[in-house]
């Protein structure tokens, strides 16, 4: 099963879910905000991604927050500070089961596509 993470006003996430639907690609939307993200769920992202592909650093979350949590990112409280701020996570995340995808590109959606396909 493919579950698409992410946040409903996101404009990514938005572009990401209509573009599965219009493919015919069955997947489960999971809201970060309503359906919460587990610090264990945070931590294997941060495992297999990494913290610079996974934190957004550019968005106002990021920018709103103090130096100290700033410095989280790159610490074993990552995960947490995930989980206290989804809104830190890059988006759309997508996991295929055997992989993950960070980010939806339109000028990828193509290939994002196939890759789906398949898992």
């Amino acid at each position: 099963m493919i579950t698409l993470y992410g946040i409903p006003n996101c404009d990514t996430v938005k572009r990401a879910r209509k573009t599965l639907d219009s493919a015919g690609i069955t997947h489960h939307f999971h809201d970060f905000r309503r359906d919460g993200l587990s610090p264990e769920q945070a931590q294997s992202w941060l495992d297999t991604l990494g913290a610079d592909q996974l934190i957004n650093r550019r968005g106002t979350t990021w920018r709103q927050l103090d130096s100290t949590a700033q410095a989280q990112a790159e610490s074993a409280q990552a995960a947490q500070l995930l989980c206290d701020h989804p809104a830190l996570i890059k988006r759309p995340v997508i996991d295929r089961g055997n992989a993950l995808r960070v980010g939806f590109p339109a000028k990828q959606a193509d290939e994002i596509i196939s890759w789906l396909q398949q898992g």
